[in-house]
């Protein structure tokens, strides 16, 4: 029996690889089986560490600038083929960055963002696979793009600051600066949401209240997002700000397609696609998915879906594990997941279940249950 196990990581609790290897001793406990494990993520949070783990590399510190202007240590990966870089924008620019006193989107930049690929740069890396969850920015990536060499100035020929209260103020730009090597990289950029650059389901309107824009702000933020796109079609003839995924990131996702001529992408396929999951799925015979909770939202195409997706295109089985499972989480199954299980043994709380032992407990003795049972109607 070939047993591929691909769980997302149980948030507070386990890393992917670590849930993964708890359910490989389960099921080795409960029958003879090769079970080979995979990282799992989907661009965000644990991306880097799952494709390190998976694929072999480095994490690389660098000093870089914090979303409010402060010097920061941020890391990042380089994988073994040392031409590929994987990055999570949330090091540089990330919401977790800000305390929340100090949330507002007008004043919060990317530029650190920029600085982690310039230094990648300069390490040899040409190919990028970048994370855009969980940013406090609304700069449109105007700071990403100032720190990698590209310039843009107000009506007087001034700089503009890289954050997104000067957004309103460009009227031109000029990429004469910008870093040569730009022109021989690729960027894959893991993005999950469709708003387009500015509108009323643009970057500042939908994600702009999280990061602690008021209702006047988002206003403020919208228009400024529209003048900056307004600017660079002016100045570049690129009309992309209604393109699904430009208003990801504060309109980060704008600038990586506008002027790095990125590829947004779903995180989970792009994931999948650089493990190779399909190779090791296409003999095996059962694939176990999961994450901390399943419910509705995952069925909306989170990882475990993407797994379950990749399954089914050769017919496999696939069982996924939650450390717990909502009323809605059958519409899972809608969408190829073939049964699904809460790890939980014992009723307890929530800060109990989430501890490192007793999740990775609760995942083996789930797994030795679902494999004897296999087990026993194989044999």
């Amino acid at each position: 029996m070939k047993v591929v196990v691909a769980i997302d990581s149980l948030k507070g609790s386990l890393s992917s690889i670590e849930a993964g290897m708890a359910i490989k001793e389960g099921i080795l406990k409960a029958c003879e089986a090769e079970v080979i494990v995979k990282p799992l993520a989907d661009g965000g949070e644990g991306t880097v560490d799952a494709l390190l783990f998976g694929m072999g590399g480095a994490k690389i510190q660098t000093e870089v600038t914090g979303p409010l202007g402060e010097k920061i240590t941020a890391s990042y990966g380089i994988l073994d083929d040392k031409k590929t870089a994987v990055i999570e924008i949330a090091e540089a620019a990330g919401i977790k960055l800000v305390p929340k006193s100090r949330l507002n989107p007008l004043y919060t930049t990317t530029y650190g963002v920029g600085e982690m690929i310039k230094d990648a740069i300069l390490r040899g890396c040409r190919n990028f696979i970048v994370g855009i969850g969980g940013s406090a920015t609304n700069d449109g990536g105007i700071g990403m793009l100032t720190a990698l060499g590209i310039e843009f100035f107000d009506a007087k020929g001034n700089a503009v600051k890289p954050i997104g209260n000067d957004l309103i103020k460009i009227t031109d730009l000029s990429t004469k600066n910008a870093l040569k090597e730009l022109s021989e990289c690729s960027f894959r950029i893991a993005c999950d949401v469709n708003n387009p650059l500015y509108g009323p389901i643009g970057a500042a309107y939908v994600f702009g209240p999280q990061k602690g824009a008021t209702p006047e702000t988002v206003e403020i933020l919208d228009k400024g997002l529209r003048n900056y796109s307004d600017a660079v079609k002016k100045a570049t003839g690129k009309d992309t700000a209604n393109y699904p995924g430009t208003g990801a990131a504060g309109g980060l996702g704008y600038a990586f397609l506008t002027f790095l001529n990125a590829r947004l992408e779903s995180g989970i396929n792009i994931i999948l696609d650089e493990i190779k999951l399909e190779e090791d799925i296409k003999d095996a015979d059962f694939v176990i998915t999961g994450e901390g909770k399943l419910d509705f939202q995952t069925a909306m195409g989170k990882a475990p879906i993407g797994v379950a997706r990749l399954a089914k295109k050769y017919g496999k089985k696939v069982i996924a594990f939650g450390g717990g499972v909502a009323k809605d989480a059958y519409k899972c199954n809608e969408k190829g997941i073939d049964a699904l299980f809460s790890i939980l043994q014992l009723p307890i709380t929530l800060e109990e279940a989430m501890e490192e032992k007793t999740a990775r407990y609760n995942l083996f003795a789930s797994a030795y249950q679902v494999f004897r049972l296999i087990r026993a109607l194989i044999s």
